[in-house]
């Protein structure tokens, strides 16, 4: 098999609470596999962003939540999850939210996301996914340390460093001075799925547009 032809560097920014970020991935994967036979690949980084810094350690109720942040009823908020249950089935995710699910704080998780990148990058893309799945498909607490080490080992990595990178509090300097560096290049939402550092596609978008818009770039750099 001949080797790419051209290897894009892309920054997936996102958050693992955020079901956009779970939609915007599967559609990416879709498009670089479709784009491999162009001889185009993708070299991708999970990038950190908080969608509720502030959370309390305890979580809330997703219906109360995305009520107070929004303004979205109980129906609408339903009606959402819904939608965006329907669009992840169609990239191979099983999403499970439910009136009773609960929003995190992922501090934590984006710590051993950074973690993974530095010491197995090769790896990171696979705790994101077990991180998607522990929290939409699973429902799992993203603040319990059992549940982010679970995580860690299910994408190939060692448990027991996992628990040490989260009880020593390490990376955490370097995630704040990550989120504050793509606040700071204009990321307000995500997912942003930045291309050779200066190429933005936004959202959760279907495989097709992710594919047009890497064909372009792939065709200017």
């Amino acid at each position: 098999m001949n080797a790419p032809l051209k290897t894009l560097k892309i920054d997936f920014v996102s958050d693992v609470v955020c079901p956009w970020c779970v939609v915007g991935l599967g559609g990416l994967d879709t498009a670089l596999d479709a784009l491999k036979a162009e001889g185009i690949a993708a070299d991708i980084a999970f990038q950190p962003f908080e969608l509720n810094p502030q959370i309390a350690p305890e979580g809330e109720n997703i219906v109360e939540h995305i009520g107070r942040k929004y303004g979205a009823s109980p129906e609408q908020s339903a009606a959402n999850r819904a939608m965006i249950r329907e669009r992840a089935g169609e990239v191979g995710f099983d999403m499970r939210m439910t009136d009773d699910s609960r929003i995190w704080n992922t501090f934590d998780a984006h710590r051993l996301l950074h973690w993974a990148h530095e010491t197995a990058p090769e790896k990171q893309k696979a705790l994101k996914q077990a991180l998607f799945t522990a929290h939409f498909t699973e429902n799992r607490n993203l603040t319990d340390a059992g549940v982010l080490t679970a995580a860690a080992e299910k994408a190939g990595l060692d448990r027991a460093e996992a628990g040490e990178v989260l009880a020593s509090g390490r990376y955490a300097q370097a995630v704040r001075q990550a989120e504050d560096l793509w606040r700071a290049r204009g990321i307000t939402s995500v997912p942003a799925v930045v291309v050779e550092g200066k190429y933005l596609i936004s959202g959760g978008q279907p495989a097709s547009v992710f594919e047009e818009a890497l064909r372009k770039i792939a065709s200017e750099v």
